[in-house]
């Protein structure tokens, strides 16, 4: 697959934390419930995951739970199972010590597969590190021109950690 790396072909190496978290907190605007970050690729929050009416009315066939599990949102399979929506659910807890990386693959192959809700409480640190690894695995997007693609309709902010495994993607796809 052909991969765009733009100007960090030249640097060799994705921006510090600091510089990624400017862009990511720079110019923010408030978060809805739900936005269209890429063609068939949704972001939203906890309401909208539990929202059949809504999914249905977006034409969501895939939801993935970026906060799936008893204690956080569970939503699972069985809740979709009056509905044509197929299920995944990756139990991460939004904190940086937590390792997301192995999620990064699997996740992508599932937005990739049909029109997808990615979903976490907020809809801003989970599910934003989910999209973000798709758009770099499989639309060939450096870090920065998958947060700027994003960021044009939905304000996101993965946290310390997440932004971290996030900078490795990119500096292993450079790297290539």
């Amino acid at each position: 697959m052909y991969r765009s790396r733009g100007h960090l072909a030249v640097q060799g190496e994705s921006p510090s934390l600091t510089e990624l978290r400017e862009i990511l907190w720079t110019n923010r605007k408030p978060v809805g419930s739900v936005d269209q970050v890429w063609p068939k690729l949704y972001v939203g929050d906890e309401s909208v995951a539990r929202d059949k009416a809504r999914l249905s009315s977006l034409g969501v066939t895939h939801v993935l739970n970026a906060a799936a599990g008893q204690c956080r949102i569970n939503t699972g399979p069985r809740f979709y199972t009056d509905t044509e929506v197929v299920y995944h659910g990756v139990e991460a807890p939004d904190h940086p010590e937590f390792d997301l990386r192995p999620f990064f693959s699997s996740a992508a192959r599932f937005i990739d597969s049909g029109k997808v809700l990615v979903h976490c409480a907020m809809g801003v640190s989970r599910s934003g590190a989910l999209v973000l690894a798709y758009l770099m695995i499989h639309q060939g997007l450096t870090l920065v021109e998958a947060i700027t693609a994003v960021r044009l309709c939905r304000d996101i902010g993965p946290n310390s950690g997440f932004l971290e495994q996030l900078r490795q993607l990119d500096n292993a796809y450079s790297a290539v």
